[in-house]
């Protein structure tokens, strides 16, 4: 992308990258952002267009990474990965505090679980939360997956069904938090701003954790786009441009 340095790199196997302004910014802000793909697709090529967008608009440098792909990899390997890449940060000196944890579909999953880890082990969380589209509740029991099914241009009920199966076997128990961050303890989540379109199936996995987190005293705020589809914020649209300048004001707001 024009205007940045990517710079790719290898930390122990686990492929990353970083994006960094050209122009004058702030390094000591850092996004931390997890990629999407249904954990079974996606790679930092695929990365590159988001967290380029989320560097533009913030001023922050972003670090990004190539978690391990089910089947061959599946849970929990691409969340010992994440956890890797947020122990990296912490071995740089980046205080917790300076960290935005940002995601998208599958992304978004992870990166409520690696929230969530660090909670239960006692560990600082992030400032704040960006998520596009998340994917929050593996047993696909919000409303979304019935009401949308014809409008959502991108994702099927099979689909979900395929991508689960692989990540977590065809019987695992997929209202666990591990696997749907829904269902998790979610107090003590920092401010956390969900974006989703209207069009999607996952569109209640995004109204139902914004409830769930308000029900836990948490902050979130959600941003609902009309006519939208799964991580719209991807695309040369209008709507995809005042997405990126809304989160772009959240994550501003802890400098």
């Amino acid at each position: 992308p024009l205007g940045f340095s990517w710079e790719p790199f290898d930390l122990n196997g686990l492929p990353m990258a970083w994006v960094r302004p050209e122009r004058g910014h702030d390094s000591g802000r850092i996004i931390l952002y997890c990629h999407g793909g249904g954990y079974t697709s996606g790679n930092l090529g695929y990365a590159r267009v988001l967290a380029a967008k989320m560097a533009s608009i913030t001023g922050c440098e972003v670090l990004t990474f190539a978690y391990r792909l089910a089947p061959e990899y599946p849970w929990p390997a691409p969340q010992e990965d994440a956890m890797a890449a947020w122990d990296y940060l912490m071995h740089l000196g980046y205080g917790a505090d300076s960290v935005v944890l940002a995601g998208d579909s599958a992304g978004g999953n992870m990166a409520l679980v690696l929230a969530q880890s660090l909670h239960s082990a006692g560990r600082r969380m992030p400032r704040r939360i960006v998520l596009f589209s998340p994917w929050t509740d593996m047993t696909a029991s919000g409303k979304s997956y019935k009401s949308c099914k014809a409008l959502d241009p991108m994702l099927t009920y099979e689909y979900i069904e395929a991508v689960r199966a692989a990540y977590t076997g065809p019987d695992a128990d997929w209202a666990k938090p591990c696997y749907s961050p829904l269902f998790a303890d979610l107090r003590g989540l920092p401010p956390t701003l969900v974006q989703v379109g209207t069009n999607e199936i996952l569109r209640s996995d995004s109204e139902r954790l914004v409830e769930a987190i308000h029900r836990a005293g948490g902050y979130a705020v959600l941003e609902v786009y009309a006519e939208c589809w799964h991580v719209f914020q991807q695309m040369p649209i209008h709507r995809a441009v005042a997405a990126m300048e809304s989160a772009g004001r959240f994550v501003q707001r802890m400098m």
